[in-house]
């Protein structure tokens, strides 16, 4: 018999599952009330008008309307804009 344990098998079995992030609702689209718009790790999008930044930075909107993705000086703002 064998007085060792298979080399490596103890290195096994660590494959993080993924974090789901980015865009969810891309410009130009309808967005409700609550609804998270971008899912991000620290700032790489930044809250504009009608729209807050929760706890784990993700983007939501505060009311029904459209999304607009705007570049401002090495910043990218995401506003929604109220529709009728």
């Amino acid at each position: 018999m064998a007085q060792k344990k298979a080399g490596g098998s103890s290195r096994n079995g660590r494959d993080s599952i993924s974090k789901r992030l980015g865009i969810k609702i891309f410009n130009n689209n309808f967005v409700y009330k609550g609804s998270i718009i971008i899912k991000q790790n620290g700032n790489k999008f930044y809250n504009g008008k009608n729209t807050i930044l929760s706890n784990n930075y993700s983007i939501q909107s505060l009311i029904n309307g459209i999304v607009y993705i705007k570049k401002i000086k090495d910043k990218i703002f995401v506003n929604v804009k109220k529709c009728f």
